[in-house]
Formats: C-alpha cells, structure tokens, sequence
C-alpha cells in the first residue's frame, strides 16, 4: 500500500446516504457511563435532521465478561443496529465476529467502529483519522516531518499509523517496555517504505526529542488516576508542537508545561471528537461537522468543569 493510500484524510467506506432511515448504534466496553459519545453523535444527527439512537452496551451493566464482546456484536447485528463503536476492553476482542476488517484495522489489529450492512460486518479503525484532524484543525502549521511519540499501545498505534499517513519522515516510537515499540515499528515499516521509524527506550529519547518538530504522548501519563508528566519538560522549546491524546483532564502536565515552554500545543479533545465524526459517517453516510461536533463536546457538563477548574477560556 501506498502512503497516499493510507493517509487519513476521510472515513471511508461509508453507507450510501440515507436521510429517512432511523439509525441505531451503541458503545461497547466497560465502565463507559461517564462516554461523551453518545452526545456528540446524536446532537450531530439532531443538527443534521437524521432519525438517530445511540445505546451504551456496558459490560460491566450487562454483567457479561470482555471475551463476550463478539458474541454482543453478533447480537446486536440480529437487533437491528447499523453499527457500534468499540472501546477498551473490547477493541481486539471482537475480531471473531467481523467478516472483513477495513486496510488500516487490519494493519493496527485493533477495531474502534463496527458498521453492519447486507449481513456483513465490517470492522474499521477511526482512531488515527481522529488525530490527524485534530492536529490539522487545531495545529494548521505544524510540521511532521520528524515526531517523537510516547507510547505503542493501541492509542499509540494508531497515532503513528496516523503521523506515517500524513507524511512523517522519521517518527521516533518510545515506550518503557522497548519491545513493544520495536513490534509496532516493525509492523508499520512495510507499509511506509519512505519513513524512518525507530523503536527506542522512552528514557533515551532526550536528543530525539531535541532534533523533533514535535512530541505526542499517548501513554495514560497525565490522565485522572495517573499523575505526572512522560517526558522531562527542560526538553521542550518554543520550536515544538506538543500534542496528547488524553482529554481527561484537557490540560495535562504536559500540555501545561509545553505551553508555559512557548510551544503550541494539542490537547486530546480534538482526537476524540475527530474519531466520532469519522465513525459517524462510517454509519450514516453523512459527512460529521467536526466544528460543530468540537462545540458540542465543550459543552458537555464534565469538559466545562474541567475548563473551569484549569483555567482554560471558553
């Protein structure tokens, strides 16, 4: 495959646009009450005119163990629903039930949107098309020819296949367990034969990060529940862009400290947001307004509080 290919710019495989068709869809994982989702799908369907429901299928409601999620995929298939979202611990655990995996699902071996059509299930990965718009609305200017990254689990996965899409030259992976960086890189590498992609120790990527246009975390550092910062912020200067994928809270030490250095930064609301758009059209088949969609989630009661207690202007 080609980068031009592979560069996510747009969901694809959509449905043929439907505008009388009421939609069903849902969420499946655990612990997912609290999921901003649900609000930024319908209040988009809401603005669009479209007849839209979206469900949450929380196993830890249902009582139903994670190695039961493609069982619950197969089932809501058989209720009627036009697609699900997918989230931990779900994302590599549903594969037994699809019947094809789109190109870059099948390269990440993890599945974030199912779309049911025709009797088939179809198994997509919007994640990385989530943060390459975000970073391209929010960071217009910013440069990706060399990018450090923090991280090669599944955010991380999807970050580089992302950054490698949208033309990185050299994108340096670091993780703290070095050989899952070297298994992500050495899985991207055939697919991007014009970059550069090298697996390191997050504690040995000091001069990396120096030589960098700019760093992503995608680590859970930084989130509720996981204080601290990924990488010693002395690193830092006004010449780098600074992104993270984490949105709880908006402001992250790091994005704190990578704006008080004078960089331009992106927080996580901005991945989120782009993914929805992304799957949204996956299930209707109507181009999402991710602007519109970006307002909606800054409206929601739990991201203004975190506006509020941060600081941040809205």
């Amino acid at each position: 495959m080609s980068q031009q290919t592979l560069a996510p710019t747009r969901a694809v495989q959509s449905r043929p646009a439907d505008l009388k068709h009421r939609f069903l869809v849902g969420l499946l994982g655990a612990g997912i009450g609290g999921s901003l989702t649900p609000g930024l799908h319908e209040a988009e369907a809401d603005r669009l005119g479209l007849a839209y429901t979206y469900r949450l299928l929380d196993l830890d409601v249902l009582g139903r163990h994670p190695g039961e999620s493609a069982e619950l995929v197969r089932a809501a298939a058989d209720l009627g629903y036009d697609g699900l979202n997918v989230t931990h611990p779900s994302k590599q655990l549903v594969h037994e039930s699809l019947d094809e995996l789109s190109p870059d699902a099948r390269i990440l071996g993890a599945v974030n949107t199912i779309t049911f059509r025709g009797g088939t299930a179809v198994g997509h990965n919007t994640d990385h098309m989530g943060f390459i718009g975000g970073l391209r609305s929010g960071l217009p200017s910013a440069d990706t020819n060399s990018v450090v990254q923090v991280g090669a689990g599944g955010a991380g996965a999807a970050v580089a296949f992302g950054l490698l899409g949208a033309g990185a030259r050299r994108l340096v992976i670091a993780d703290i367990e070095p050989a899952r960086a070297e298994s992500l890189a050495a899985r991207l590498a055939p697919h991007f034969p014009g970059s550069e992609i090298v697996a390191t120790r997050t504690d040995s990527i000091s001069e990396s990060i120096r030589k960098a246009d700019g760093l992503v975390n995608t680590t859970p550092v930084g989130m509720t529940g996981h204080p601290g910062i990924p990488v010693d912020p002395d690193l830092l200067h006004p010449g780098h862009w600074v992104a993270d994928v984490i949105y709880r809270p908006l402001e992250t030490a790091l994005i704190a400290a990578a704006r008080g250095k004078g960089c331009a930064v992106l927080d996580g609301g901005r991945m989120v947001v782009g993914q929805a758009a992304a799957a949204f059209e996956l299930f209707t088949g109507v181009p999402a307004d991710a602007d519109h969609m970006l307002a909606t989630f800054h409206k929601a009661p739990s991201v203004s509080h975190l506006h509020r207690k941060e600081g941040i202007p809205q």
